[in-house]
């Protein structure tokens, strides 16, 4: 693996550990949520967060062709393809239905058409067949349009987040929303039961930047896979 590419990944890690510090201190709100935005744009397209800084999701897309982006390998469960869009629909999910109480952007754009695929869960408990199916026809040009409208949600919910709110816990009537939306299916019920007990701090945390770099580093292991 190219070294600056593993420098940025400590980068990434070491932010984790402060950007945990500063959400769950005191008069630190202002720090916390501009290393937020650092982290989350590295954790996705140069293009969502329209900078020059490094991008570990094109780090991903590098070089990649399509037929590796949708191959799943022999030792694995999923595809490059499939992670990507299981990270934008979970964070589609958390951070607008539960914390920010709004429709997801996936509903709101009309996303499942757009991407061709039958699916409008988040992925979770997913059995093989349908995975692979995902893998072969989503559209990837769209799959990464839709990432990009999910991160630029995410950075207007941040941004207009009272310092209050970081301590609640999520509403259990939006866990309830979620799991009628059809978002979680039953099979991946622990992961309602997951979310019931974070806080808003926490989402910021899970899934909205640490989940993203564990798929994102899962997907430059797949890429460098020969079958």
């Amino acid at each position: 693996m190219k070294e600056g590419l593993e420098a940025n990944r400590k980068i990434c890690q070491k932010q984790q550990t402060e950007l945990r510090h500063r959400l769950l201190s005191e008069g630190k709100h202002q720090s916390a949520v501009q290393l937020f935005f650092k982290q989350h744009a590295m954790l996705h397209s140069a293009s969502m967060a329209q900078s020059e800084h490094f991008s570990l999701e094109d780090e991903v897309f590098e070089n990649l062709s399509e037929d590796k982006a949708r191959l799943i390998p022999r030792t694995s469960e999923n595809s490059i393809v499939w992670n990507i869009w299981h990270i934008a629909r979970i964070e589609d999910v958390t951070m607008n239905m539960l914390v920010a109480g709004r429709e997801q952007v996936f509903t709101e754009g009309e996303w499942q058409t757009v991407l061709g695929i039958e699916n409008r869960d988040t992925g979770n408990a997913m059995p093989a067949e349908l995975i692979i199916r995902l893998s072969q026809n989503i559209v990837i040009p769209a799959l990464r349009a839709y990432r990009v409208a999910v991160g630029r949600r995410t950075g207007e919910i941040v941004m207009q987040l009272p310092p209050a709110n970081l301590k609640d816990k999520v509403d259990p009537a939006r866990l309830v929303k979620v799991q009628s939306s059809g978002a979680v299916i039953p099979a991946a019920s622990g992961l309602i039961e997951y979310w019931r007990k974070r806080t808003i701090a926490g989402l910021l945390l899970m899934p909205a930047t640490r989940h993203n770099l564990i798929h994102l580093n899962e997907c430059l292991r797949l890429k460098e896979k020969k079958s």
